[in-house]
Parts: structure tokens; C-alpha cells; sequence
């Protein structure tokens, strides 16, 4: 007997017919003799929907412990009705808030990390029998406060999850059918992958990739979860996720992801004298703006230029400019400026360690297009460039066709990617 993480996204839940359909699939697999645990996020758009409604009371920025208080209740519904769906079909089932299910987090709203996990309610009820169903994306803290855990959280409640109950596998089920090469909506042709490394899917989810968020592969690593990313619509078999994959003959990079909201920001005319670097970017830092790629370059005459992207899916560009600004007179720079609409496309591989020439291939493919490389990234296994956004498409289709990734095989089932 197997016990087995199940999550299923938003859409995968969307509608009152989808619920019922999730219910006969969980069903299916306890009347195979598995022990089922689900981890379900809210119901389709409701996250959204509750998101437009806080801004219809609250001009500006809500209170975050209160948007936490809204935003968690879209999982209470939706374990609410699941465990019902699955009553309906004859089953034993139990459903669990966050906190319920033994989930404590630090204390911090809007994103907060797990610190810890006490499931013995979800071991009592699995021990009767019961289907347990758990609200993903939500915890307590110390203070007794209810957290969320940013978008993608329902994916890492379900990797914890399995972790915690020491589950033989977790199933991450949405409405694609696995891992791909790129997105198949830019790219018709692009590869499933019938399985991928930890540290790949790490660096593509990291660099834009949108089937998986990132802290739940940084748990499945960690504890060497077996995890399977599989569509909710289908029974095709699903992408393995785990600590090596096998390499195909000839193939060196696995994937290529892109981001789509990059903006650089720029500091000219830096003085060139220990401690400046820590000064901006400490600042930064204790106002929780994350940096992606820096260089600094046109070192001389004592003065240096230095750039880095920030991410503009939040608010933390104008954030950023404002603390520079702020502290312009201690650094001593000379003017500041920031260039937004820009996008990073990422190839990534474990192959390319060792193989020679891959980032260079790279370069050629995107300069044969006229397109100008603003900022680059490397690491042993990923190389990222900045460039303009226009041409991104014409790119990422270049870039697959230039590693041997193209197959003539259906890419893509379902609608946009489910994720929470």
C-alpha cells in the first residue's frame, strides 16, 4: 500500500463538474489500495476575484494580515466541497485548513516560508482510512496569525507535506502533462520531458518556468521527495522529477524558460573604493527587493558603472530608484537610471558542464536575429541573457531549434498553466 500526495491547481478544480471529476480520479486511486492525502488550491479565478474585491474596499495597498485573512478562505472552500465530492462517491473524507493540517510559518504575510510541520491530525485520519484533504497555500505563525505562502504555495504544501508524512510519492497535477522544453504556446513543437533533475527543474522554474514553484523543488530536493508533475485532464504519464535524469543521446540543454517582467536598473559613475557594492546593496535588501543578474563594468578613472535586473511583477522598481536615490549623497554617484520592458531567456542543462561552446552557440543564435545581449548570467548549468522583449519569441524558437530540443509530437493539453 503506497501513500501518495495528490495536488491539484485551480483550474484542475475551477467548476462544480471539474471537482466531481477530481474526486472520481482520487477515488480511483484509494480503491487501488493507496493512501491518499490531496492538497487543493482555490477554485479557478477566485484568488483574483477576492484580490479585485480587497481593492474595491481599500484604495492603495491592503493591509497585509487582513489580505491573508481574505485570501486563505478560497481554500477553504475549496477542501470543503472536494471532501464532499468525495463522500458523494462513497468514500471516507477529511478536510484540513493549513493550520489544521499542522502547517506554522514565519511570521510574514503575503510570502512566508514553513517552519514547521506537526501532522499528526492528517496521520490520525489517514490511520481511519479517510481521504485527507488539506487547503494548500496557507500556515499560522507563532503569533496565531493566518499566513499565505505567495503564489505557487500550494505546490510547496504538498512537497512539505509528502516530506512530513514521509509519503512514497507526490503527484503535482495540473492542466499540462508534464515538464516541457519551453512553453509550448511560443514554441508548437516543443518536447515533454519524461524526466528532469532536481537542480534543472530548480534553475527553470527559478529562470521563468511557470509548471512548478521553486521552493517546492528546493523541498523535494532536500528530502528526496518523488515527484511527478502530470496533467489532471489526461492519464498520460507524467514528467519525473528527481536527483539525476537520464541523459538523452546528443541532447546537452534540457529546456529553455524566460521571464517576461525584467527591468535593469543602472548606477553610473560610482566611485571605485571598497565597501560602495555592500552599501547599495544592503539597502536594498533590508527593504526586501530581490536582485537578480549585477555586473559592474567601465571600471576606470576611479569610478565604475553597475547594473542589475529587478523583477516588475511587483512594485519594486519604483521601490528600488527610491531607496538609490536615497542614499545617493553617501554612495557619491553620479546619475541613476532604469530601462523596463526587457525579458531573460534562459538555457539550462546539466550537460553543459561539460560541453564546451554551448553559451556561445547561444550568443550566435540571438545576435543572427539583430538582437543586442544587455546583461548575461552563467552558472554550470544555466546560462541567461537580457535582451529586448519584442523579438523574445522569435528567440526562444531559434534557440530550441538550435539545441535539437524540436519534435513533431502534440505539446500541449489544456489551457494556461494552474498555479498556487
Amino acid at each position: 500500500m503506497s501513500l501518495i500526495v495528490m495536488k491539484f491547481g485551480g483550474s484542475s478544480v475551477g467548476d462544480a463538474e471539474r471537482m466531481k471529476r477530481v474526486a472520481k480520479r482520487i477515488v480511483e486511486r484509494k480503491r487501488a489500495g493507496n493512501r491518499c492525502v490531496v492538497v487543493v488550491s482555490a477554485m479557478g479565478d477566485t484568488t483574483d476575484d477576492l484580490i479585485d474585491l480587497s481593492k474595491q474596499i481599500y484604495p492603495g495597498k491592503p493591509p497585509a494580515r487582513e489580505m491573508d485573512m481574505l485570501l486563505s478562505t478560497g481554500e477553504q472552500v475549496s477542501v470543503a466541497l472536494l471532501a464532499m465530492a468525495i463522500s458523494a462517491e462513497g468514500e471516507q473524507a477529511i478536510s484540513f485548513t493549513g493550520w489544521q493540517a499542522g502547517f506554522s510559518t514565519e511570521p510574514v504575510h503575503g510570502n512566508a516560508r514553513i517552519s514547521d510541520i506537526d501532522p499528526k491530525r492528517v496521520i490520525g485520519a489517514l490511520d481511519e482510512e479517510k481521504v485527507v484533504i488539506v487547503a494548500g497555500f496557507q500556515g499560522l505563525s507563532e503569533e496565531g496569525d493566518i499566513t499565505t505562502l505567495g503564489r505557487g504555495g500550494s505546490d510547496t504544501t504538498a512537497v512539505a507535506l509528502a516530506a512530513a508524512i514521509k509519503a512514497d510519492l507526490c503527484e503535482i497535477y495540473t492542466d499540462v502533462d508534464g515538464v516541457y522544453s519551453t512553453d509550448p504556446r511560443v514554441v508548437k513543437v516543443a518536447r515533454k520531458l519524461k524526466e528532469i533533475s532536481y537542480d534543472e527543474m530548480l534553475e527553470l522554474a527559478h529562470l521563468g518556468a511557470a509548471v512548478l514553484h521553486p521552493r517546492a523543488v528546493e523541498y523535494a530536493k532536500h528530502y528526496q521527495v518523488q515527484l511527478v508533475v502530470r496533467s489532471s485532464f489526461t492519464h498520460n504519464e507524467g514528467t519525473h522529477v528527481k536527483e539525476e535524469a537520464v541523459m538523452e543521446q546528443g541532447v546537452v540543454v534540457r529546456g529553455i524558460a524566460f521571464d517576461k517582467n525584467v527591468a535593469r536598473i543602472s548606477i553610473l559613475g560610482v566611485p571605485h573604493k571598497p565597501g560602495q557594492l555592500a552599501k547599495v546593496f544592503s539597502a536594498l535588501a533590508e527593504q526586501n527587493i530581490d536582485v537578480d543578474i549585477i555586473v559592474q563594468s567601465g571600471i576606470g578613472e576611479q569610478v565604475a558603472d553597475v547594473s542589475f535586473t529587478i523583477s516588475t511583477a511587483s512594485d519594486h522598481v519604483g521601490k528600488a530608484t527610491g531607496v538609490l536615490e536615497s542614499i545617493k549623497d553617501e554612495i557619491g554617484y553620479r546619475d541613476l537610471s532604469h530601462e523596463d520592458d526587457l525579458v531573460k531567456v534562459s538555457i539550462v542543462g546539466a550537460g553543459m558542464v561539460s560541453n564546451p561552446g554551448v553559451a556561445a552557440r547561444m550568443f550566435e543564435v540571438i545576435s543572427s536575429r539583430g538582437v543586442n545581449i544587455k546583461m548575461v548570467s552563467t552558472s554550470e548549468i544555466k546560462v541567461s541573457c537580457v535582451i529586448e522583449k519584442p523579438q523574445l519569441n522569435e528567440v526562444v524558437q531559434a534557440l530550441h531549434t538550435a539545441y535539437g530540443l524540436d519534435t513533431t509530437e502534440q505539446a500541449f493539453v489544456g489551457g494556461p498553466s494552474d498555479r498556487r
